[in-house]
């Protein structure tokens, strides 16, 4: 009777530790949108309410990488996504504000639902009004996203050069 009972322990214990068939295939597919799932990380969101609603949702994909070079000075680089609730409000879209530490953009370029941008990120959504925003080199590891508007308020994104955790000294 013990032996049957060792079997069945240890084989269970065996096949618990088992690389399984469906775990192969959540890699394979980890692996196919390894850019995707990166981009993800670089990504942030903002909702500006009014009372309990959303009536404007910001977000934002940094799409610099980590440089090579610690004197590559390239401009800070976004895709911009901007959804407003209010159709009138959304026609004046560029009456909201927004600034990188402060500075304002270089350049804000809108892009169309098919722009190879938007492949790689998330949040795309038909709803949503995506822009390329170039904002001129930032020296800090971490910046903010600063997005205004005069009739919802404001809304902050933090972003950083490199992986947010590596700023903290706590353990998780």
């Amino acid at each position: 009777m013990r032996i049957v009972l060792w079997s069945v322990i240890l084989a269970a214990l065996l096949a618990g530790c088992s690389t399984t068939n469906e775990e192969r295939v959540l890699l394979q597919r980890y692996e196919k949108k390894k850019h995707y799932h990166k981009k993800l990380l670089k990504t942030e969101k903002v909702q500006l309410y009014e009372g309990d609603l959303t009536k404007v949702m910001l977000t934002a994909t940094y799409l610099n990488t980590s440089p090579a070079k610690e004197d590559a000075r390239e401009d800070e680089r976004f895709v911009v996504g901007l959804y407003v609730d209010d159709e009138t409000e959304a026609s004046r879209a560029f009456d909201f504000n927004l600034t990188l530490n402060g500075r304002e953009p270089k350049s804000i370029t809108p892009l169309k639902q098919g722009d190879r941008h938007l492949k790689e990120i998330s949040f795309v959504t038909e709803w949503n009004r995506f822009f390329l925003v170039t904002f001129p080199y930032v020296e800090e590891e971490r910046f903010d996203l600063l997005f205004e508007s005069e009739k919802y308020g404001k809304g902050r994104l933090n972003f950083a050069k490199k992986a947010k955790y590596t700023f903290t000294k706590k353990a998780f």
